[in-house]
């Protein structure tokens, strides 16, 4: 009997310490959150729509456009980070001082905190439940020092499970969030999904970017539909939310992404690079009317 008494005790003391750490993570969560102005995610219905290289581009649109050293960018993709890579950081850690822990800084300042800098090897799976990774969120935006930023852009995984709900939920601030589609019937159905769980979340959407829209060819200067046109477009008028724009495909996204130069630096004057200026510009404008309003 007095064995079992001890046990509950015990449980009850690790229950009471587990609430005291929870408690403390989320008061530091909101300071740090607190130092940031604005909070954007970008989110898929689907895999495959090149959401993490929007995340990337738009990032460097900002700091390009006078935020450099002012933006960040959270890659909470637990089970898939791939942000370092896109900005050639893999083989960078995050810092640990004994003032706290602070992120990987990248070209033009950007502060970026990932999985994928905590994991030994590429090839290092995690293989975690829901729980896990609402912990592993929970710690990135509490424990890491972000300092004051501008922007802060939250790379989420397709769908609309765990780490996006986990987002939402600890970030009830949200500015709002952008929602990634290619032009295909596949993409349009899938992406809908997002749209109402923004809406269900009563998280302001920014817009939608329709990616891989269009190719031009670059000896003929023709645009060539190859997954289509239109779509994001059609979505966005069919469900009442704003348009943000098309990105054209270029393959030298794709070569630049792989070797971590990020394309809008690499190639200022091309159409893909004045699209993702011009949503840049789109959001920011979208923000002064929101400040507007609240005055």
């Amino acid at each position: 009997m007095r064995k079992k008494s001890n046990q509950t005790t015990k449980t009850s003391t690790n229950q009471v310490k587990s609430r005291e750490t929870l408690q403390l993570q989320m008061k530091k969560l909101r300071e740090n959150m607190k130092k940031i102005d604005h909070k954007v995610a970008v989110i898929s219905g689907k895999g495959g729509v090149g959401k993490s290289t929007v995340t990337v581009n738009l990032a460097m649109a900002f700091a390009l456009h006078g935020y450099a050293n002012s933006v960040g960018i959270l890659d909470a993709d637990i089970t898939g980070p791939c942000i370092p890579k896109m900005l050639a950081l893999k083989d960078r850690q995050i810092q640990s001082t004994s003032e706290g822990l602070y992120p990987v800084v990248g070209p033009l300042g950007i502060r970026v905190v990932s999985m994928g800098f905590l994991l030994p090897s590429d090839e290092t799976p995690v293989i975690w439940r829901g729980p896990l990774k609402m912990s592993a969120i929970r710690q990135f935006l509490s424990d890491i020092a972000w300092g004051e930023l501008k922007f802060l852009l939250i790379d989420l995984p397709p769908g609309t499970g765990d780490e996006p709900l986990s987002i939402m939920q600890l970030i009830p601030e949200m500015d709002g969030v952008v929602i990634v589609t290619i032009p295909s019937e596949v993409s349009q159905v899938v992406v809908k999904k997002a749209v109402t769980f923004s809406r269900k979340l009563k998280m302001p959407i920014f817009g939608i970017i329709e990616n891989m829209s269009g190719f031009i060819c670059p000896e003929c200067g023709k645009k060539i539909n190859i997954f289509k046109t239109g779509g994001g477009e059609k979505i966005a008028q069919e469900l009442n939310t704003p348009f943000l724009g098309k990105i054209p495909i270029d393959p030298e996204i794709c070569s630049d992404s792989d070797s971590g130069k990020p394309f809008i630096m690499n190639h200022p004057d091309s159409p893909s690079s004045k699209a993702f200026m011009e949503i840049v510009q789109k959001i920011e404008t979208s923000l002064k009317k929101k400040a507007e309003v609240k005055r």
